[in-house]
């Protein structure tokens, strides 16, 4: 089973890569661009076909290593 998350900061929490991002994207003419935050993106494949279980799993994994929830937020899909 696959199995991608998303891992953003909160939208209280200041996002200075996203900035600098956007303003580069701005810098470069790149139109429409109204803000940019950004996130990290881990592909997972687990074994089994359980989706409870897996997204138990994912979950534990998130609030463990994946993501530092007292400033982001996570985000599991199933894939494929």
């Amino acid at each position: 089973m696959k199995a991608r998350v998303l891992v953003t900061l909160k939208s209280a929490v200041l996002d200075p890569q996203g900035k600098a991002i956007e303003g580069a994207l701005r810098s470069l003419g790149v139109p429409g661009v109204a803000s940019v935050r950004q996130g990290k993106v881990f592909d997972v494949e687990l074994d089994g076909n359980d989706p409870a279980k897996a997204e138990a799993t994912l979950k534990d994994a998130c609030e463990k290593l994946l993501a530092n929830t007292v400033i982001e937020t996570y985000r599991i899909e199933f894939v494929g």
